[in-house]
Parts: structure tokens; sequence; C-alpha cells
């Protein structure tokens, strides 16, 4: 018997390849078969929703992964071309586990899977992937028949969500009093060319918005003939910068291919940082919640490591709890879940919200940044001032040799520096400063699957953030 690896298309927290040659078909059915006795037999699940993005291989991996999970007696409910909160939306309103077929912002010849348990909760390395590659190896090797004991396959339906998830995330934020807006949304030839019109529009048969949305690149083409659809690269931002400007539109929103990530643009085409945004959300969910009786002292908000220090500042302003965890939307979740926060925001632009099963959602997000904007007078760079306190170096990569080393490197020129160390996800200095002594922080840790070192550095001004960045960067290139 030979075993096809998957260890190369598996990730950490979910399945991405190549396709054909990483992912086809047979890689598909052995998968869904995986979880379907992985997640779905021991969660007695009676079967699972599965969605995909416009890649033009999505309707033959989810045909494929279909049969995979109902030759093991489950059944399947279909809901088509979705954005991955939609899929998130589906799992949680129908308590039902998740697959949703999308490579996010990878080029076109990419597909993936992003699971997920019932009510939207992840399938990661430690929380039941591996065990799903492991048997999908074995299924892929043994050529057995995997059909169920009895031969009865689970019944396969299809559903249409997209209204029902419009109308559940306008019941999260109110946007019908707020004053005229004009945004410009670059949807990248993604999934949010298939949502926006839905939720910010009247395509889903919801009441229309004091909101005029000029729309770019709303085909769906998971060619990305116009540009990468992920954000995160500045480059990727200029059409919707120019857009804004030519527009005189109050603010741009950008998001990736699966839109499940939200970038905001203001009115001077000027991009608004993601850290600055969480700390405008939390600030917004904190104060509901305690409208709504909670204590804010018992309110909290999670964090990652590289989040500004104006998030926890912000959160420690309203009374609540400012939660820091590791990098990446599993430690997210499972934070948000521990402390049943309402709220948790990645320098990513990922954004998870506790009434939206503390699962992430790009669309939630920019309906609070369009609330938070439409409820006050302000244009947006003023109202988000206050929000954006420091200088940040963004997300610097370094190849190395030897990451370990140069992470010893930096620590030894931090210490001497007379700084504060946290090991809690690579190597945290943490300069406090003082009169005429700028705060500064840098965050070093090393990629999972590439041979890099991440570096981000934030500062009380540039020049401070410039002169730690370049030093560090000195040092750990000097190897």
């Amino acid at each position: 018997m030979t075993t096809r690896s998957l260890t190369d298309v598996v990730k950490a927290y979910d399945v991405r390849g190549t396709v054909p040659d990483q992912l086809d078909t047979a890689v598909a059915r052995a998968l869904g078969a995986a979880f379907a006795e992985v997640v779905l037999g021991p969660e007695d699940a009676p079967g699972c929703v599965v969605g995909h993005d416009m890649r033009d291989s999505g309707p033959a991996l989810v045909e494929a992964f279909a049969a995979g999970v109902r030759s093991r007696g489950h059944d399947v409910t279909l809901i088509g071309l979705c954005s991955t909160d939609g899929l998130y939306y589906a799992s949680g309103a129908l308590d039902l586990p998740g697959a949703m077929f999308t490579a996010s912002h990878n080029p076109a010849r990419y597909n993936g899977i992003k699971l997920c348990r019932s009510g939207a909760r992840p399938v990661g390395q430690d929380s039941g992937l591996a065990d799903v590659r492991v048997l999908a190896e074995h299924l892929l090797a043994s050529d057995a028949d995997d059909t169920t004991a009895d031969g009865v396959p689970g019944a396969l339906v299809e559903r249409d969500v997209l209204a029902d998830y419009a109308g559940f995330l306008r019941g999260l934020v109110d946007l019908s009093t707020i004053r005229p807006l004009r945004v410009v949304v670059d949807a990248g030839n993604g999934m949010g060319g298939f949502t926006v019109p839905a939720v910010l529009g009247t395509a889903a048969g919801l009441p229309a918005l004091p909101v005029d949305v000029e729309p770019l690149y709303f085909e769906l083409d998971g060619t990305f003939p116009n540009h990468e659809a992920n954000p995160l690269e500045p480059e990727n931002l200029r059409d919707l910068q120019a857009a804004v400007v030519a527009h005189g539109a109050d603010l741009g929103l950008a998001f990736d291919g699966d839109a499940d990530r939200c970038f905001v643009v203001d009115e001077r085409g000027e991009p608004v940082s993601p850290s600055a945004i969480t700390a405008l959300i939390a600030r917004r969910e904190v104060s509901r919640a305690v409208a709504e009786g909670a204590d804010a002292a018992d309110v909290s908000v999670v964090h990652n490591v590289i989040t500004s220090a104006q998030v926890p500042e912000v959160v420690a302003a309203t009374g609540a709890r400012a939660v820091r965890t590791r990098v990446g939307h599993s430690f997210i979740k499972a934070e948000m879940a521990r402390h049943d926060a309402v709220f948790g925001g990645e320098h990513s632009a990922h954004y998870y919200f506790r009434d939206f099963w503390f699962a992430d959602t790009g669309m939630l997000a920019a309906l609070h940044v369009l609330a938070a904007l439409g409820e006050q007078e302000q244009p947006l760079s003023v109202l988000m001032a206050d929000l954006s306190r420091y200088s940040a170096s963004g997300e610097v990569n370094s190849t190395v040799a030897d990451a370990p080393a140069a992470t010893e490197r930096v620590l030894a020129w931090g210490v001497e520096q007379g700084v504060e160390v946290d090991r809690l996800d690579g190597l945290t200095l943490v300069h406090a400063g003082g009169p005429d002594d700028p705060m500064w922080w840098l965050n070093l840790r090393a990629s999972n699957t590439e041979p890099l070192l991440r570096l981000n550095v934030e500062a009380e001004d540039p020049a401070t953030m410039a002169r730690v960045r370049d030093a560090v960067l000195a040092i750990v290139r000097a190897g």
C-alpha cells in the first residue's frame, strides 16, 4: 500500500493546494469521508453544510467532497456560492459542521477547504485536522470501498442562505438612521461582489439603506484579472484609494477573495490600520454590552500580540478587560470562547464577534464602521484620529538560515536597552519609555512554514519606530 502524503496540502488551520496536482477530486472525496468520520460522527451530527467561492475548480471539488461525506451516511446541505463568513453563518444558524472551498487571495490555480464544527467552531491541527489528514491518506492508499456498512448514502439537499445571512447581519448593526454615506467597495473580483449587494443593497429583499455604493471589481472571477484579492498588500489598495478621492466618497472598503477580511480607506484615500478598526469596534461592542446590562469589568475583548498598543489602552478606558493571545484565528477563537469575549481583532483585518458564533466576518466589521461614521458628522479621518496614536512598521519579513540564533541576538540587544521580555508568541520586547524617552515595542516571530522571521515594531513617533526597526533588521540579517 502506497501512502499519498497530504502534509503539503493540509496546513495548520486549513487545506490549501494547487489544482489538480495537489488537490483533486480524489483528495477532496477522501477528505470528505475523513471529515465525516473525525468530526461529524463523534459530534453525532446528521450532516454538514458546504459552500464555495468563485474559483472555477470549486464545484467539482465540492461534488467530490460531498460524495465522501455522504458515503459515510451523513447528509450534505449545499449552499453554493458564498463568502467564508456566509459559510460560518450557515454552520451557526443550522447548527451543522461546515466546509468552505476557498483559497482566499491565493492565485487561480489554488483552492482549499476551511473546515469547522457545528456553530462555526474551528477545526485546526490540534482540534481534528491532523486526524482528518491521516485518515484521508489511508483512504487514498487503500482504495477500499468507502461506503457505509448498510450501503445507504446520506441525502444531498440545496439551500440558499444569502438572504438569511444578510438579514442576520443587518439585525446586529442598525444602519437605518445614519446620515447618507457614499462608499466605494473594491471586491477584487472575489465574493464581496456577491455579498455586498445583498447586505448593503436590496438584492436580498431588505429595505434600502442610506448608503450609496460605488462598486469596483464586483464581477466574480477567480483569476483576479484586476489585482490580487489581498488588501493587506498596499499595491492592491491603490485602485480603491483613487476611486474614493475621485468619487468624493466618505470611505472605501476592500475585501479579500473570500470576503472574510475587510480593509478601510478614509475620505482622503488613506488606509486605516486594522488595529484602529479593532479599537473602534471594541469600544462599540463594549458600550453595547454595558447598555444591555453587563458590568464593564466583566466584558472582555481579545487581541493578538502584534496588535497596536492602542487596542488594550482603548479597551481599558472603557472599563473592560483586554485579553492578549497568539497570532492565528484558532487562538483568537479559543480565547474568545474561554472569556466569552464580545469581540476580537487581529492586525490582518480578521474581526471576530460573539454574536457571530465567535467567528470572523469582514462584512459585520464593515457595518460597524459605517454605523460609527454615519452616527456623527465628522469625516472618517477625524473620527479615527484618537485611534491612530502610534507609528507602526507593518510586518517586515527576513529570510534567515538560523531563526533561533537571530532571535537570541535580538534578545541580547533588547536586554541592553532595559526592555521587558515576553515569550507568548515569538519574542516580544517592550520599552516602556518615559519623559523624553519614547515608548516602543517589537515582536519577532518565526514562520511555521518558511525560513522567515517576521518583525513588527511600534513606537510613539515615526523616528523612534524607524530607529528600532532598522537596528533590529541589521541584527537579524547579520547572520
